[in-house]
């Protein structure tokens, strides 16, 4: 049978993220990006396998439905016209999705009614998959959620300490997110550790904009950090992460504030953009911090220590611990980050090989950790290979 090509789409509200993954192969086909949609600065920019350097096409005002017209037909192309199903990324499933599921009328309609728990990723999730349908509507079109992975999670890890009938009727609770990103780095460090994965213990750090832990026992999430939705948890780009619940009824009282201005300035303007007055992005406050910004350096110190409390915490849901991974845009990148962590740490006895560490940047992977320490490993995550594969079994 001859190896099968799966076309994998990550919709952001303004952006498509897109690779094209051959059954078999590591690498991807063709992968790209459409960012800036809705506005004047739209483009689509894209690197085939035989690409030298990526190529640029300006689609100025381009929505989700146009960018995909334009880049179907490379993708067309690229798979010599034989393209056997569609991968959607869908953040939130909810209880109803343990695994990846084929996209029918009934599934749609679930991720509908689900976006009030995702607000700011399962609507932009829907208009990519509509704009697909429409354009591919002959292909099998599979929905993997980033919360399946979590489904594993025992109650005693998912249960709020609220009324009974808010969860059996309201379903709060947590769920927990980059299910696919932790599955994915999980098995990898499993794989270069020698052991297997049905009897290793793992601690995993996806660190981006949006970042999470997570503690997996035997390949199954048994904690993680984020909740009923992903503002919970860890310290983010611009996202709070935890903060006192009673945070909402203090800005109303004494600022007057709505609960939409609260919730916009919890999940957009706090965070690392927040603490530091300068950016979301780590290298911008890491190269402020080697200025002199205090507050930058101030931001990543409260990343890091915020990020170590979170591992050390999740020790509580394994048996033993095989090692910690760092994954994600900062995890892959910033040694400073993952130096600074680590040292917070030091109750596990972790040590950091400095050389190793700087070594681990810009899809460099690998043990981190000094010789006779516990392991610390740096592993690139790849989202778009793990939904491919979860396409090819629901295929199969």
């Amino acid at each position: 049978m001859p190896a099968r090509n799966i076309l994998v789409i990550n919709c952001g509200s303004s952006s498509i993220k897109f690779a094209l993954v051959r059954e078999g192969r590591d690498d991807f086909i063709l992968h790209g990006l459409a960012e800036r949609l809705g506005a004047n600065g739209a483009s689509l920019r894209w690197q085939g396998e035989t690409d030298e350097q990526p190529q640029t096409l300006e689609l100025p005002g381009a929505d989700h439905k146009a960018a995909l017209a334009r880049l179907l037909p490379l993708v067309a192309q690229a798979a010599q016209g034989k393209l056997h199903a569609i991968g959607h990324r869908v953040v939130h499933g909810g209880e109803r999705f343990t695994q990846a599921s084929r996209l029918t009328d009934e599934v749609l309609s679930a991720i509908r009614e689900t976006s009030p728990l995702a607000p700011l990723h399962n609507p932009a999730n829907l208009v990519g998959i509509d704009a697909a349908m429409a354009l591919y509507p002959d292909l099998p079109h599979i929905a993997v959620f980033d919360t399946a992975f979590h489904q594993s999670l025992p109650e005693r890890a998912y249960r709020y300490a609220i009324p009974e009938p808010l969860y059996r009727e309201q379903h709060v609770r947590r769920y927990g997110f980059h299910g696919t990103s932790h599955r994915y780095v999980s098995h990898k460090a499993a794989e270069m550790s020698g052991l297997a994965v049905g009897d290793s213990y793992w601690l995993s750090a996806h660190l981006g904009n949006g970042s999470s832990t997570c503690a997996i026992a035997n390949g199954q999430s048994r904690d993680t950090s984020m909740g009923l939705t992903p503002l919970e948890g860890l310290m983010m780009g611009t996202r709070s992460g935890d903060v006192d619940p009673n945070l909402h009824s203090h800005l109303a009282r004494t600022l007057g504030w709505s609960l939409e201005k609260i919730d916009h300035m919890l999940n957009h303007d706090s965070g690392l953009l927040g603490l530091s007055g300068l950016s979301n992005d780590m290298r911008t406050l890491e190269h402020a911090r080697e200025q002199g910004h205090a507050n930058a350096a101030l931001a990543i110190e409260v990343f890091c220590y915020r990020l170590a409390k979170s591992l050390a915490s999740l020790t509580c849901a394994l048996p033993r611990l095989d090692g910690i991974i760092f994954t994600g845009g900062i995890g892959e990148n910033s040694a400073l980050v993952r130096n600074l962590t680590v040292k917070h740490l030091h109750v596990l006895n972790l040590e950091l090989d400095g050389e190793a560490n700087a070594r681990c940047v810009r899809g460099v992977g690998g043990p981190i950790h000094l010789a006779g320490h516990p392991r610390v490993l740096v592993i690139p995550t790849n989202e778009e290979k793990q939904i491919a594969l979860d396409t090819l079994a629901v295929l199969d």
